[in-house]
């Protein structure tokens, strides 16, 4: 699967690295050095971020769904437990 970035993203993505390269190692690289590192790095390091992301969300849904009994449980056969209800039968 080959991870893409929309253009706005990609661009701002390619000016970190350019400024992340100027101010930590002293050198400018050059934008089509810069997209080429981008495009590495979403090619080898990008899928493994992924399943990190997809493996994050299955647990916290996961999570949810554990809390789901919980949140919509409703009690069963309440008729008899309520105390507005008439303690004698239907005729009076």
């Amino acid at each position: 699967m080959t991870i893409e970035l929309k253009k706005d993203v990609h661009d701002r993505a390619v000016q970190s690295i350019e400024r992340y390269f100027e101010q930590t190692q002293g050198e400018r690289i050059g934008n089509m050095t810069a997209s080429a590192l981008l495009g590495f790095f979403l090619q080898e390091i990008g899928p493994s971020l992924y399943n990190q992301g997809v493996a994050d969300a299955q647990a916290r849904m996961h999570e949810r769904l554990q809390e789901l009994d919980y949140e919509v449980h409703e009690d069963e056969f309440r008729y008899w437990k309520s105390p507005a209800t008439p303690k004698r039968g239907l005729r009076g």
